[in-house]
């Protein structure tokens, strides 16, 4: 039995510090997922905190053949989407460019072993990076998300998103070959 089944086995059974090591563990990943979707922080910090309580009151559900962290972030998947149908906020092609809005800024780590012309570079790399994923389509950006921020599988975006592995792969080189022509230019 993986450490994750473990800890939702125990946290099933009462146990609220084996809950709290699964969030400590996916914390991370889920507001980078959240953020990088949805291209806010805050609201990512938000729904990060609001996909934990779903996961908790739904652990009971789980069922151990599946990978949790698949489950996981089915459930922020499907909040996302959800939020999206009550915003109103369509899905937008993959011939439109996004339209200009919120950008997600992620937390600055600082390291002083790290000569300042190098920061600067990296931070500028990054300001790149972030400006390109805001004109690359949502469901373009969000499997980018996933597969090259969160590493997950093909596989378990697939299932996460209920699509084809086959439309995961080509969709998420779809995401790597628009940025890639953002970044040089050639957009």
């Amino acid at each position: 039995m993986s450490k994750d089944k473990l800890l939702v086995k125990k946290a099933v059974e009462g146990d609220d510090r084996s809950f709290e090591m699964i969030v400590r563990k996916y914390e991370n990943p889920m507001i980078n997922y959240i953020g990088q979707t949805l291209r806010n922080y805050n609201l990512a910090l938000e729904f990060t905190q609001e996909v934990f309580l779903k996961a908790y009151k739904a652990l009971h559900t789980f069922n151990p053949k599946y990978k949790f962290k698949t489950w996981l972030f089915k459930i922020a998947s499907n909040h996302i989407i959800d939020y999206w149908r009550k915003k109103k906020i369509k899905y937008i092609s993959m011939d439109h460019p996004l339209k200009e809005g919120e950008t997600f800024n992620p937390p600055q780590i600082d390291s002083s072993e790290m000569p300042a012309h190098q920061r600067l570079e990296l931070r500028e790399l990054g300001k790149k990076i972030d400006k390109a994923l805001d004109l690359i389509p949502s469901e373009l950006r969000e499997l980018f998300v996933c597969r090259h921020i969160n590493e997950l599988s093909y596989e378990e975006i697939a299932e996460i998103k209920n699509l084809p592995i086959g439309t995961v792969k080509n969709r998420v080189f779809q995401a790597k070959e628009q940025l890639k022509n953002l970044l040089e230019g050639k957009v």
